[in-house]
């Protein structure tokens, strides 16, 4: 148990270290914005450095606090990702659901560690927060540039606003959006433990 213990665990420090790996390789050595874009393939898949000073997509709570109240909800929710990790290995749960809840675990704490210390280390805390601890802007990096531009003038509430159809993220974003794929994907094959024990003691209860 022990050894598996550790196994999925592991599996969550490796995004780290990969996330954290490739956000101080592109810090280092790629300018901000279109200047330092570096074109992968074609103009669809790009390097481009940018930061992102809140939740996912850009958002953020408006209020002088708010990135601090992200964060610290972001450290609770770190804990209970890692305990329900526990959990599960010790039930012994479907192997493939336990890496995306590794998954999950691993780019949730690659971010956290943006949030807690970039704007420390980095100095890349948006200029209007109240302390630089906990409001580290993350790294992003990979851009999947399926349309960008204005959008027309007729669309309600968005109309002439320019737009990117796809958002930069980084390793830690991928990590989590895979894992949450699969999970929808495999859904049954990853429940059907669970599913085989409620029908068993139904059956028992009603026998």
């Amino acid at each position: 148990m022990k050894n598996q213990i550790v196994k999925y665990f592991l599996i969550s420090v490796l995004i780290i270290l990969i996330d954290q790996a490739v956000k101080l390789l592109v810090y280092y050595n790629m300018d901000m914005g279109t200047k330092g874009q570096i074109l992968i393939f074609g103009d669809w898949f790009k390097l481009h450095y940018l930061t992102n000073p809140g939740m996912a997509f850009g958002m953020k709570l408006n209020f002088e606090y708010g990135k601090l109240i992200l964060t610290v909800f972001r450290i609770g929710a770190m804990i209970a990702i890692g305990y329900y990790l526990y959990t599960l290995i010790k039930s012994k749960a479907n192997s493939g659901f336990l890496v995306c809840i590794a998954l999950i675990l691993g780019g949730a704490i690659g971010n956290l560690v943006d949030s807690i210390f970039y704007g420390i280390w980095f100095d890349n805390a948006p200029y209007d927060a109240p302390t630089a601890w906990f409001h580290g802007q993350v790294i992003d990096m990979f851009y999947i540039d399926i349309w960008e531009g204005y959008l027309p003038d007729w669309i309600p509430g968005l109309g002439g606003d320019y737009m990117a159809l796809w958002p930069v993220f980084n390793i830690a974003d991928a990590a989590i959006f895979v894992a949450i794929c699969f999970i929808i994907i495999f859904q049954k094959r990853y429940f059907k433990k669970e599913e085989e024990v409620n029908t068993n003691e139904f059956e028992t209860q009603h026998s």
